[in-house]
């Protein structure tokens, strides 16, 4: 077995976007966080300026017990060339300004340097890195959520959504006991967005764990579901994020009649704007510049080696599927 993230210094990610500098509206920052969600760094850069969390815009979120960097970009009419923010867990420096914000989808890639502790040997050489999403995707019950809210089964995903703590959630419900859409209304779109696409993960991840068995393979159980990863190589493939557009072909209507779903699920009237297209999704990581470095003591682990793992990884896709993968 093998251990990461026993401390923020053994797993450190820069991410890498393509900025377009000019004389705009939006001033972009480099972020340094260490054990802080990108959103908790955002809301107290947020609260230092005054200003809304609204005007702050990132490409993604990075892990919490991490070393990260990342871009952000902040809308305000104060000036802010010369702001800095130097503190034990979070540092901002000024990089430039430009005319759009930083938003979902700009990421290019994430680089990683990752120290993998508690073993006694160096991995396997890999086959392929079966692109699923990991457990950062999924959290306790964000899947069951998304899929009771695209059945439209607002009443049960009500009793998960109140392990969440929506405030303003459960205060509507005080008032009118029976008006679950109104009250899932107050939650941010961002949030019940979180949901669906929890949702939509999990099904690609057993659309590509049932195409995987078709091949030599090695199955792992995780606390989200089964995972097969191949032991030869698998010819690239795309699969959807299921949505109300996609094509159907025998894997998704396998999937939707196991599911008891009908594309048409995911338009959903009663809140529209979480209705989903779908897209698609490559099977396997192209994973680049891996190196892996020589076994060294492990000091945190007594009697165990460590290894440090570097390699850059397209956006959207997991470092922690790569070790999974390297450690079967």
């Amino acid at each position: 077995m093998y251990k990461i993230k026993q401390i923020p210094e053994d797993f450190v990610v820069n991410e890498e976007l393509k900025l377009k500098f000019s004389k705009g509206n939006y001033y972009y920052f480099s972020l340094k966080k260490i054990n802080l969600t990108t959103e908790q760094s955002i809301e107290k850069i947020a609260k230092i300026l005054n200003l809304p969390r609204k005007n702050i815009g990132c490409a993604g979120n990075k892990d919490k017990k991490a070393v990260t960097t990342q871009t952000i970009s902040i809308n305000s009419s104060k000036q802010l060339e010369k702001f800095k923010l130097v503190k034990p867990d979070l540092q901002l420096s000024y990089i430039g300004k430009g005319d759009l914000p930083i938003s979902l989808g700009d990421l290019t890639k994430n680089h990683f340097e990752i120290i993998v502790r508690g073993i006694i040997k160096k991995p396997n050489p890999i086959s392929g890195i079966p692109n699923y999403f990991d457990e950062q995707r999924f959290s306790k019950n964000n899947a069951k959520i998304g899929r009771l809210i695209v059945k439209k089964e607002f009443a049960t995903a009500k009793k998960l959504l109140e392990q969440n703590n929506h405030h303003n959630f459960e205060e509507h419900l005080t008032k009118n006991p029976t008006d679950y859409v109104g009250a899932m209304r107050k939650i941010s779109k961002k949030i019940l967005m979180l949901y669906i696409h929890s949702y939509q993960s999990l099904l690609f991840n057993e659309m590509l764990n049932d195409y995987i068995k078709y091949h030599k393979h090695k199955t792992i159980n995780t606390n989200f579901g089964e995972l097969s990863f191949p032991l030869e190589k698998i010819k690239q493939s795309k699969f959807p994020l299921i949505g109300f557009m996609t094509k159907e072909n025998k894997i998704v209507k396998d999937i939707l009649k196991k599911e008891n779903l009908i594309l048409r699920d995911f338009i959903i009237r009663q809140l529209p704007n979480l209705s989903q297209e779908g897209q698609i999704r490559e099977c396997f990581v192209d994973l680049t510049n891996l190196k892996i470095s020589n076994l060294q003591q492990d000091e945190l682990n007594k009697g165990k080696k460590k290894i440090k793992l570097t390699f850059s990884l397209p956006k959207g896709s997991y470092a922690t599927m790569v070790i999974k993968s390297l450690f079967l």
